[in-house]
């Protein structure tokens, strides 16, 4: 199947600007006149024979066998295959901050557009660049995806531009890919949350972690209220719903650590500004934080810097905690070994579709690693399948309007991540 990819890269090469001819381009319908059922193994034969109308006369629906669904995807995007969509073409409005997202205005508009492109149903993007999130901006760029007829919209802002979109109150239907519902209060059932939950990461993570428990944060109000509550969960822990968590029936929960006394319990929280490089004052000689966990809550980069000094200060740690902020495969190739050798991160991005990984790869987008990106797929396929009907290609359940994810524990090995287990752990000691 991926000797076909190739042939996309002149059109999305040819399609950077989103501006698409008025002119359509000739529909490809396929009728079934086989009186038989055509099962997987019919399928795959009909496949390997490379008869590929016979193929895609049985396939006009999603198939249930992720090969064959991806093959089907494929062959409609290159033969341009149609279907009949009563409700006639997509329209979707981006919302953009750029000055407050930076480059993520760029993915976030490659992600949609990459998505739409391997849909048979024609379809109008627009952008609406926004130069800042005050309530009066958004207010009168919202009147203008209403006025241009625009019903859904994609809004990646952050908790300030959120909290105004909110009081405002559109009828529109908006997802919002970079928050939690969990951090805004809402009724309207208008809005969808993407963001990931980092509060359940951390209560995960924290089922892995000793005293003293070392945070490590930046100064941003996000990673001063996420140092806050990881130092009350730690201390006060609270107990999981083993169908939500991480760890499979077999595993064992040590939910609360319940030989050890709340009060021999210690936290450290330390916030590291952008511009500190130098941690010898925090760790050097230290002994109050020797052996413990360290949570860090950083960025990549800082987070790299503090735990090559982690080691440098000798503190062995018993194992480093990080959420989905250093899911990145940057800290396989600028960390050293032996500094994350005792990692534990938490995942959210469990769910892949390899066609639509590859077509995002192709105009040099992730959305294997990059959580915000992944989240807008989500939020794309959401209404899509709204519009049309069709089977949502990521089936994360989405409840009380907000999305919600696995978590997986992962271990940054050598050259890859890896599902965490106590087990690896000691083989690798």
């Amino acid at each position: 199947m991926r000797k076909i990819l190739p042939l996309l890269i002149p059109l999305l090469v040819m399609a950077q600007s989103y501006l698409v001819s008025n002119i359509p381009l000739p529909k490809t319908y396929v009728m079934d006149l086989d009186p038989y059922e055509c099962d997987e193994r019919c399928l795959y034969e009909l496949l390997d024979n490379e008869m590929i109308f016979s193929f895609m006369a049985h396939a006009k629906q999603r198939l249930q066998n992720k090969e064959l669904n991806e093959a089907r995807i494929i062959n409609a995007s290159i033969l341009n295959i149609g279907h009949t969509n009563a409700s006639g073409s997509f329209q979707v409005a981006l919302l953009l901050p750029y000055k407050k997202i930076g480059k993520y205005a760029s993915s976030i508009t490659n992600t949609v557009f990459a998505y739409l492109m391997t849909k048979n149903t024609p379809f109008e993007m627009k952008s609406y660049k926004i130069e800042d999130e005050q309530i009066e901006t958004i207010q009168d760029t919202l009147n203008k995806i209403q006025n241009d007829g625009i019903k859904y919209v994609i809004a990646p802002l952050t908790q300030k531009g959120v909290n105004n979109l909110l009081a405002l109150d559109p009828s529109l239907n908006i997802y919002f890919s970079t928050t939690n519902k969990s951090n805004v209060e809402t009724d309207s059932p208008y809005f969808t949350f993407g963001g990931i939950d980092y509060n359940a990461q951390s209560d995960i993570l924290l089922q892995e972690a000793i005293t003293p428990l070392v945070i490590f944060s930046d100064t941003s109000p996000t990673g001063k209220k996420l140092a806050l509550y990881q130092e009350k969960n730690f201390l006060y822990p609270k107990k999981l719903n083993t169908e939500t968590s991480a760890f499979s029936d077999t595993d064992e929960l040590p939910f609360e650590n319940e030989d050890q006394n709340i009060t021999e319990k210690k936290v450290f929280k330390y916030f590291i500004s952008a511009r500190t490089t130098n941690l010898e004052n925090y760790l050097s000689e230290n002994e109050d934080i020797i052996g413990g966990s360290f949570f860090i809550n950083t960025p990549i980069i800082k987070s790299g810097m503090i735990m090559s000094q982690i080691t440098l200060y000798d503190l062995n740690a018993t194992n480093i905690l990080s959420t989905q902020i250093n899911y990145n495969p940057l800290l396989l190739s600028m960390t050293q070994y032996r500094d994350r050798k005792d990692m534990i991160i938490a995942n959210s991005i469990t769910q892949n579709d390899n066609f639509l990984t590859e077509v995002n790869a192709l105009i040099g987008n992730d959305i294997l690693y990059d959580w915000i990106n992944y989240s807008t797929i989500i939020g794309v396929d959401y209404f899509y399948s709204q519009l049309t009907g069709e089977a949502r290609v990521y089936n994360l359940p989405i409840e009380e309007s907000q999305v919600h994810y696995d978590i997986e524990l992962l271990q940054p090995l050598r050259t890859k991540f890896v599902k965490y287990s106590p087990q690896l752990k000691k083989t690798k000691d």
